[in-house]
């Protein structure tokens, strides 16, 4: 199942989750000017773990678990984790409020990349991709809106049919997903010489289901939207 959109209208313009798409589509831009120099450049600012663990080999590694969020290996990975963001990113942004939602998304992304660090602390191949902080996003999502209907494009016979499948089912197949991906890949050759930094995923995830489990429980029930609201499309 692809998501293409959601129902949930919202309260103001998402203008932190349009930031950040803007932010990561014009990185791309930039990374796809670099031509050979690409490699360096993401083993400079991509989250290495083996560099995280001793930081005297490289001071500013620290810095590169928030660098390593904003780059993106191939137009692929780009669009996959910019379409998950602007379906699920506005919603919990309206609920957040744009200053807390944009302290949310980094710190989901820096709990996903510490959660690769540890599994794989002495791998140097570089951690790169906005997976880890939208996977807390929409950990959040299921949190907040378990019910709301996603439209979802599901492969059929001789053609893709548009359907419409609960949050729940939707997002918590793509965590189940990651799961099992996560442990086949402990102790796999993968671990240490690339491929998917599925624990990235994982540990985003549960940071974004916390925040948002906490939110359920400690926000007011928000009111209906007036009549000017936004929805993703």
């Amino acid at each position: 199942m692809i998501p293409i959109s959601d129902e949930i209208p919202t309260r103001r313009l998402p203008i932190v989750t349009f930031g950040l798409i803007g932010i990561n589509v014009l990185v791309f831009l930039f990374e796809l000017m670099l031509g050979s120099g690409l490699d360096a450049f993401f083993m400079r600012w991509g989250a290495v773990p083996a560099y995280i663990t001793d930081p005297f080999s490289y001071p500013l590694a620290p810095l590169t678990l928030v660098t390593s969020m904003f780059l993106h290996g191939g137009w692929m990975h780009l669009i996959g984790n910019m379409l998950y963001l602007w379906i699920f990113g506005d919603n919990v942004e309206d609920r957040l409020g744009p200053v807390l939602y944009a302290i949310f998304y980094l710190g989901a992304g820096l709990v996903a990349g510490l959660a690769q660090v540890v599994v794989a602390p002495y791998s140097t191949i570089p951690a790169i991709g906005a997976s880890g902080a939208v996977a807390g996003v929409l950990a959040a999502y299921l949190a907040l809106f378990p019910t709301a209907p996603v439209r979802v494009l599901v492969p059929g016979l001789f053609m893709m049919r548009v359907a419409r499948v609960p949050a729940v089912i939707v997002l918590g197949m793509w965590f189940v997903i990651q799961l099992f991906n996560g442990f086949l890949s402990l102790g796999a050759a993968t671990m240490a010489t690339g491929g998917v930094a599925w624990f990235a995923h994982i540990g985003g995830f549960v940071a974004g289901l916390g925040v948002g489990i906490a939110m359920r429980v400690f926000q007011r029930p928000q009111l209906p939207p007036p009549s000017g609201y936004y929805r993703s499309f």
